[in-house]
């Protein structure tokens, strides 16, 4: 499994009386709609997030930039709270599994995940969070909000000028011509597949998926319908349609072999197979549609399914990636509106505040 890296907060526990006392010391009071105190504990955890990151401790001045940083965070927060701003704990959890499932190259679930864990590393998620980042499954789900708020806040805020962050056209025709050998297509199979599982019972399997093969060749079943009967609660099999590429990967993928998916590909379009006697179930397929490998221009389609261009695609990454890219800057200018001398007040300044700020040194 591929380690799970995550831009988390370290929780420092303190060592001694002495330490104590220093990590609680306020360094700065936010209090745009009330006061929140941002102590040196808090300034460290968040230190400690950016040292593992970087792999080398921060200089003085860069633990100053985490802290007008964590200043700014909460001016955003307080000032969306302001406004009603919420993210439902439902996006939250989606989001949360989106970054574990890329974290390990896979659609997960939680739980799914916990079981991997377990088998794997004989541990859990919370333990393993704890371990990396210092933070459990209920604390970083909490970190998420803040940042997703934050956000959400920022984007309501700069709306108009997020909409205006547009490719022009040479720039996508530039990306387009610097990224061509990436817009292919590889020989592709369009299929129709029916897997009734053998269960405890072959036979009775094998009878069934030949009865569903002869009801769509007979016409007597549309392949819409023999889906759609597949999706109900307590069917006795599974029926998809999907592209697949040639190759001995996308063979797999429904449980046949390379060479099946190379004599598919050589039939007429409308082919329907034998019934394929596989270990766990049969299987019969119908070739719907194929393509073969071409480079894409600008004026194809991305893929077979899909009604946009090459152009078109490019577009709405670029415009993306600009917007991503404004909303950061963004997010600083919003702060920094927000910055006013009433709403934040710095308890420690010059010497007094080095002299907080140099643990560790």
């Amino acid at each position: 499994m591929k380690k799970i890296i995550l831009a988390l907060t370290v929780l420092l526990m303190a060592t001694g009386a002495a330490f104590a006392q220093s990590d609680l010391q306020p360094l700065v009071i936010v209090k745009y709609t009330k006061p929140e105190t941002i102590t040196v504990k808090q300034l460290k955890t968040r230190c400690d997030t950016y040292e593992k990151q970087l792999g080398q401790k921060l200089t003085l001045d860069q633990k100053k930039q985490v802290l007008n940083a964590l200043v700014d965070e909460k001016l955003v927060l307080q000032a969306a709270a302001k406004t009603g701003i919420t993210i439902p704990d439902s996006s939250v959890d989606q989001y949360f599994m989106q970054a574990m499932s890329q974290s390990v190259g896979a659609l997960v679930t939680e739980k799914q995940l916990n079981d991997l864990l377990k088998q794997e590393k004989n541990t859990t998620l919370d333990a393993e969070l704890l371990k990396q980042t210092g933070m459990n499954v209920a604390d970083y789900k909490a970190y998420l909000k803040n940042q997703l708020i934050a956000q959400q806040y920022v984007i309501s805020v700069k709306q108009e000028e997020i909409q205006k962050q547009v490719p022009s056209d040479a720039e996508i025709r530039g990306f387009y011509e610097g990224n061509k050998a990436s817009f292919v297509w590889s020989d592709m199979v369009k299929l129709f597949v029916v897997v009734v599982p053998k269960g405890t019972n072959a036979d009775a399997a094998k009878n069934r998926a030949n009865e569903l093969r002869n009801k769509f060749i007979d016409k007597k079943m549309t392949k819409e319908q023999i889906i759609t009967q597949s999706q109900i609660s307590g069917s006795d099999y599974s029926a998809s349609e999907g592209i697949l590429p040639k190759t001995e990967a996308g063979a797999n993928t429904i449980g046949l072999t390379y060479q099946s998916i190379l004599y598919v590909y050589d039939q007429d379009k409308g082919y329907v197979s034998d019934l394929n006697d596989t270990a766990e179930a049969y299987i019969f397929l119908s070739l719907t549609d194929k393509y073969a490998a071409k480079m894409l221009s600008l004026s194809d389609i991305v893929s077979p399914d899909s009604t946009v261009t090459v152009y078109e695609y490019i577009r709405q990454n670029l415009a993306q990636q600009k917007a991503q890219a404004y909303i950061q800057q963004a997010a600083q200018e919003v702060a920094t509106e927000l910055r006013k001398p009433e709403y934040v007040e710095e308890k420690k300044t010059g010497a007094a505040l080095d002299k907080l700020l140099n643990w560790g040194e």
